[in-house]
């Protein structure tokens, strides 16, 4: 057997990031089937100003919920669900039965409660003082 090199970077080089996630893709799609990857995003207005939006994609009949944010002075007003509400609709319509996402502010988390997904896993002390919460929902 030849010998490996091992090289560690602080970057991600793209070609090195398609290789990766190629090979990735095809060894799951091989075990599990295709994903059906799509991505998904929602962007939210109050006339024509831009304050928040969800970005996330459906694979394997699930939806994740890559990023959820709402500008500060946007907050309270119901934003949130009504971006997880057209999220979780476009989801629905494209076949998936749940959705998954992680965070780790106990605001969002909150949020997310209220707006129905349960704990399903915590990392206590991700960072000091502060968990990190993976949430989930059945659509």
């Amino acid at each position: 057997m030849s010998k490996v090199t091992v090289s560690v970077t602080d970057w991600i080089d793209a070609s090195f990031e398609a290789d990766v996630a190629g090979g990735l893709a095809a060894f799951n799609a091989a075990q599990f089937g295709p994903s059906g990857h799509r991505e998904l995003a929602v962007s939210l207005y109050r006339d024509d100003e831009f304050v928040g939006g969800l970005a996330g994609f459906t694979a394997w009949e699930w939806l994740f919920v890559k990023w959820l944010w709402i500008r500060e002075d946007a907050r309270g007003a119901g934003l949130a669900a009504q971006a997880l509400d057209a999220a979780e609709a476009e989801a629905k319509k494209r076949g998936c039965r749940a959705a998954w996402l992680d965070t780790l502010n106990p605001a969002a988390r909150n949020v997310y409660l209220r707006h129905g997904y349960i704990v399903f896993g915590e990392l206590p002390d991700f960072l000091k003082g502060h968990a990190r919460y993976f949430m989930q929902k059945r659509l």
